[in-house]
Order: C-alpha cells, then sequence, then structure tokens
C-alpha cells in the first residue's frame, strides 16, 4: 500500500508539474460554463417562478449544476494524457516500470481531482459575485466539491479506459462529446425535477450527473436532507469505485493488442 501510494503520488506530480506549464488549459475548459451560468442563468431567471420549481432563484439553482457539468465534461478529456503517453511511448516505459496500473489510473484520476476543485471554486466565486446564495454555507460548498470530485473521477476513468481501448484522440474526444450532453440533459441540473418530463425524471434516476447535482443542491439549502444527499453521495462513491476498477483492467487489453 505504500508502495502504491509513492507511486500515485508521483504519477499525480507530474500531471500537476504539466498542468502548471500549461494553466491555459483550466481556463479554457471554462469557457463554456461561464456562458452557461452567467447567460443561461440571466435568460432563464423567471423559470424559477413557476409553480412547484422550488426556489426563488434559478442562479442558485443553476451553479451546483454547472459546477457538476463543467467536472464531467473537463473529465471527458483526461484520457488524452493517456494517447499523448502512447504516442510518445511513455505508457510503455510505464508499463515495464514498477508502477502498478492501479497507480497510473489513480495517479490520473488524482490530477483530475485537483483540477476538478480548482474549477468548481472558481464557478462558486464568480456564481456569488453574480447573485448566487449558498444557503449551506461552508459545508454545503465542500458538499458540492465532493460531488463534483467523484463524478469526476466516474467520467475520468472512463476516459482514460477509453483512451486505452481506442488510442486515438479524435475517437476519445467524439464518444465524450456524445455523451456529455445527453447526461448533463437527462438530469435536473438545469430545471428543477418536478418540472421534467416523466421519461426524463425516470431517465435521471439512474443518471450519475443527477445524482451530484441533487447531492450538491440539496446540500446547499439551509435545511438540507441529508439522507438524500448521502444516498446520492454512496451511489456516486461506489460508481467510482467500479470505474476505477474497470480503467485498470483496461490495460490488459491495451498491452495484448500493442
Amino acid at each position: 500500500m505504500t508502495t502504491f501510494a509513492s507511486h500515485t503520488g508521483r504519477l499525480t506530480a507530474h500531471a500537476l508539474r504539466r498542468l502548471s506549464r500549461q494553466p491555459a488549459y483550466l481556463l479554457f475548459n471554462l469557457v463554456q460554463p461561464m456562458v452557461w451560468l452567467l447567460l443561461f442563468g440571466e435568460l432563464f431567471r423567471r423559470v424559477a417562478e413557476l409553480p412547484g420549481f422550488g426556489t426563488g432563484d434559478y442562479l442558485t439553482y443553476l451553479t451546483p449544476g454547472v459546477i457538476v457539468m463543467t467536472a464531467m465534461m473537463s473529465a471527458g478529456w483526461a484520457g488524452t494524457s493517456f494517447i499523448d503517453d502512447m504516442e510518445r511511448g511513455v505508457m510503455d516505459r510505464y508499463l515495464t516500470s514498477p508502477a502498478s496500473r492501479g497507480a497510473l489510473i489513480a495517479g490520473s484520476l488524482a490530477h483530475q481531482s485537483v483540477v476538478t476543485v480548482i474549477q468548481s471554486l472558481i464557478v462558486f466565486g464568480v456564481g456569488l459575485l453574480a447573485g448566487a446564495r449558498y444557503d449551506g454555507g461552508i459545508l454545503g460548498v465542500l458538499v458540492v466539491l465532493g460531488a463534483a470530485v467523484l463524478l469526476s473521477i466516474v467520467f475520468g476513468a472512463l476516459s482514460d479506459a477509453i483512451a486505452l481501448l481506442v488510442r486515438q484522440q479524435e475517437a476519445l474526444i467524439g464518444i465524450s462529446q456524445f455523451l456529455a450532453l445527453p447526461l448533463a440533459f437527462l438530469s435536473s441540473v438545469m430545471m428543477a425535477p418536478s418540472l421534467l418530463p416523466g421519461w426524463v425524471g425516470t431517465v435521471a434516476e439512474y443518471n450519475p450527473v443527477d445524482w451530484a447535482a441533487v447531492a450538491g443542491r440539496e446540500a446547499l439549502t439551509a435545511a438540507p436532507d441529508w439522507a438524500r444527499v448521502l444516498g446520492h453521495g454512496g451511489l456516486l462513491l461506489a460508481l467510482a469505485v467500479l470505474m476505477g476498477w474497470l480503467a485498470t483492467r483496461a490495460f490488459r487489453v491495451y498491452q495484448r493488442s500493442s
């Protein structure tokens, strides 16, 4: 376990050093979330006045949803680092080194988690400046960060696994984009569950994007339903563990086809 933690730490530090040399990556991935938050927040401001919406301020409702969407979409690019390593021959050197396959995945996911926290805090700050209010306080903010991190692990692991299977940037990006928007719109990220069409509400119950959005939004209320928060958080945690395991197993397919 100590060796695993050491290898994971070194791989994470290496990925973060690479990120520090390209800080524009963080800002680039925040352009679209800023559009959703500021433009949609204003365009659909009066949606919160609909009977049954459940909150009087749409921007406050939307902010945790945008954080969740940002985590998912940013994590969808995680596998591009693996493909870069494959093209430069670095991946094969990793696989012949003492580092375990699990450490390679854990390092990638830890790096993605740090990116998610930074981006989420920026979105929180912009939302606050734009008028959103977080009645759940610091604890609510921490829950949103936790839910966003778990979701980023789910989609980061999926992205890593796809990268190991397809080995092409174009295919990885295409698959990620194909999944991202449908999952976002088949959830309560932008619209209250009570106002969703029946079939969308049914799909949302099995959608990890919705699990993260519901857990975060509930934790930010003045009187959270902690059973609901923990229930959705538990589902995210279980899925994150499963996806991490599957991503590690994808190395076998990669090595067999090398």
